[in-house]
């Protein structure tokens, strides 16, 4: 009985973890593709019986150092800042990157927001100064929305010649260490603004200002403009740092040297990456895709099952 019941008891914990870690898709990922990464996986688990996709939102930075840093193993980083994954985990743990979306920064609000039936894209930074206006965005070092704040500061002061915006805007907001975690904030009335990228804002239902071309960096047009902006950010390892340049918002992804399950990774990205597929989420959730996506480093590694689906 005794021998019989342990016979039966491993044969069920061997059932179970293949269950639970055999069929497990995990991605560590930018807090703003929670939305249309949870969809997307919805879709692919109903088209995939038995398997389990796990989310795991932090900020970029966060994603790519928990592999990086502390060893956690995962199938997937996704990254509101394609650099990061060239940054913190090319070439030990990532040997390629595909860029697949972009985005744009605005200034998120609700109806209990100070000034706002005010506010507007042409007073918009007049607004944020005044005395008792809070303001937030999240941690530059842990995400990239949060240096694309100190960015966007900068550019807004050259732009409308505002002297000391930037100083002033540095100094008064709060931060969070992801821009989603503003969100709660702003619905409370604790938070009148955030910065926030636009999906976001649309996914969320927030009111929000947008902002011209030459600050709000979307556009390949004034990348040039953009690069005036600086921002000084932890590096690679504790204690050392780097400067991170304006650029326009762009997306990317990659699958570590330690994924555990390379052949399911590859079976989503392939999901993920079609124009139908994963881009058509991005589109419906208010996020412009890169239609065919893009290997950006490293196109010799990528599996040969996506390079068709690339530009």
């Amino acid at each position: 009985m005794f021998k019989k019941g342990v016979v039966v008891l491993v044969v069920f914990v061997f059932v179970f973890v293949g269950v639970a870690f055999g069929d497990n898709l995990v991605i560590f990922h930018a807090g703003s593709l929670s939305i249309p990464l949870k969809k997307a996986a919805g879709i692919f688990e109903k088209h995939n019986p038995g398997v389990k996709v796990l989310l795991e939102a932090s900020g970029s930075r966060t994603a790519a150092r928990k592999v990086s840093q502390l060893g956690r193993k995962a199938d997937i980083v996704a990254s509101a800042d394609y650099t990061v994954i060239n940054n913190l985990l090319i070439p030990k743990f990532a040997k390629w990157n595909v860029v697949f979306a972009r985005n744009e920064v605005v200034v998120a609000y609700t109806n209990k927001s100070k000034y706002a039936s005010e506010i507007n894209s042409n007073n918009w930074y007049k607004v944020l100064m005044r005395k008792g206006v809070s303001i937030g965005h999240s941690d530059p070092n842990v995400d990239p929305c949060g240096y694309r704040a100190l960015m966007l500061f900068q550019l807004a002061e050259m732009y409308y010649k505002q002297r000391g915006f930037y100083s002033t805007l540095k100094a008064k907001a709060m931060v969070r260490p992801k821009s989603v975690e503003l969100i709660a904030l702003l619905q409370t009335g604790n938070l009148d603004y955030a910065i926030e990228y636009r999906s976001v804002a649309v996914q969320h239902h927030l009111k929000f200002i947008k902002l011209p071309a030459q600050i709000n960096l979307s556009s390949m047009k004034f990348a040039s403009y953009y690069a005036k902006a600086k921002v000084k950010v932890s590096g690679k390892r504790p204690g050392t740092f780097i400067v991170k340049k304006g650029k326009p918002i762009v997306y990317g992804l990659t699958m570590p040297t330690v994924a555990p399950s390379k052949a399911l990774a590859v079976r989503f990205l392939k999901f993920f990456l079609s124009p139908d597929g994963g881009l058509e989420v991005l589109k419906a959730c208010g996020q412009p895709p890169i239609v065919p996506p893009v290997a950006v480093t490293g196109k010799s590694y990528v599996p040969k099952e996506l390079k068709k689906l690339l530009k």
